[in-house]
């Protein structure tokens, strides 16, 4: 395993502007993200990101844009998705104490997600990568999901699941 993510963008403090940065992974990038999320296939990666410096963190927000291609959780079927995520990440250099690992930190929704850097450079492509996965659902079911389920005898017929079962069962009849 190399070092350098699959779809790396190094991005150097000193060269952020005030225009968005805008970033697409080739195609050899995809199918090497593809197989490290366990993907069928990335057809599509893309990100537009607006970086603010803050002192010597940059925050980073914008929009990532995908086409990827999922195993049904159900059947296995390959099952196409389009994923459309606002982002946000703060990028912040790396502290010289060492990190406590022994206490929990707990994130508020509006608090961002903070990721480390060392020198004058981050990777905002991994950012876009780590946000593309976090985007994904691991649960995610086709169409023929109900009669895969049927077939392995996972789901009677007329039950639409846990709760229909569970009301079945009070029924006043």
């Amino acid at each position: 395993m190399t070092d350098t993510p699959e779809f790396s963008r190094m991005i150097d403090l000193r060269s952020i502007g005030d225009a968005p940065v805008e970033l697409t992974a080739s195609e050899v990038e995809r199918a090497a993200l593809a197989r490290r999320f366990g993907l069928v296939a990335i057809d599509r990666l893309e990100a537009r990101v607006e970086l603010v410096p803050d002192g010597d963190a940059v925050e980073a927000s914008g929009t990532l844009d995908a086409a990827i291609v999922q195993s049904c959780a159900v059947s296995g079927n390959d099952l196409p998705v389009t994923i459309h995520e606002p982002f946000t990440v703060r990028f912040v250099p790396m502290s010289d104490a060492p990190a406590a690992f022994d206490e929990e930190i707990e994130l508020e929704e509006d608090e961002l997600d903070e990721v480390e850097f060392k020198g004058t450079a981050f990777d905002l492509g991994e950012a876009v990568a780590q946000s593309l996965v976090l985007a994904i659902d691991p649960f995610a079911v086709g169409p023929d999901a109900d009669e895969a389920r049927r077939r392995h005898g996972l789901m009677e017929e007329g039950a639409a699941g846990p709760l229909a079962e569970a009301l079945k069962g009070l029924r006043l009849d």
